[in-house]
């Protein structure tokens, strides 16, 4: 992402963040869970996930997933993971989940995430947790709680900066950039072909 700017500052995620945590904390209660594990996708979600963890007071350690290779588009997108060991301190088989991303778009990332997690085992339920969405769903998937919904322009993206402090960023996308610095370079040809043009 290039020309990016503060579209929220720290303040305003740890605000969103609460308001999460008493959302999740009223959801855990209206489905009678007890003892809920969470468990952050890297990186960002692994960020909001440990401040959600002390919202509620969880008493188990916090898991986290890395899906880099997971993607069932890794290969088409091109992706170059700085990749992590997925960590789960705790059986799964039967218990209740909740799944912490940063920013949820595609959907794949979450497909990615629970197929991991099936892996491990078969959870009861899967709560899925989002800091953010934006249009551009191409699964259907939605989060369960979610902290705001970003209405952006095409090319943009929006990304969470931390850990400490955590922010979310508004930019364009690299991929968008480039294409329209090709199509200028293609739209506005040099003097010099110009000038062979009028002889």
């Amino acid at each position: 992402m290039i020309n990016s700017e503060i579209w929220k500052d720290s303040s305003e995620i740890e605000s969103i963040i609460d308001r999460m945590g008493e959302e999740l904390r009223s959801l855990i209660a209206l489905r009678a869970i007890k003892a809920p594990l969470m468990v952050g996708i890297h990186t960002g979600g692994v960020w909001v996930a440990d401040r959600l963890h002390e919202v509620l007071e969880l008493t188990e350690p916090l898991g986290h997933l890395d899906i880099s290779f997971y993607r069932d588009d890794f290969t088409r997108i091109g992706m170059h993971p700085q990749v992590r060991p997925s960590y789960l301190p705790f059986g799964i088989d039967d218990r209740h989940l909740i799944l912490v991303d940063d920013v949820l778009q595609s959907g794949r990332t979450i497909r990615a995430a629970l197929n991991i997690l099936f892996d491990y085992g078969r959870p009861a339920s899967v709560i899925l947790v989002t800091l953010s969405e934006r249009d551009g769903r191409e699964l259907p998937i939605e989060p369960n709680v979610v902290g705001l919904h970003a209405k952006l322009e095409a090319g943009e993206q929006i990304k969470l900066s931390g850990p400490h402090p955590l922010v979310l960023l508004r930019g364009q996308s690299a991929k968008t950039s480039a294409t329209k610095t090709d199509k200028a370079s293609v739209d506005s040809p040099a003097k010099g072909a110009k000038g062979e043009a009028r002889r």
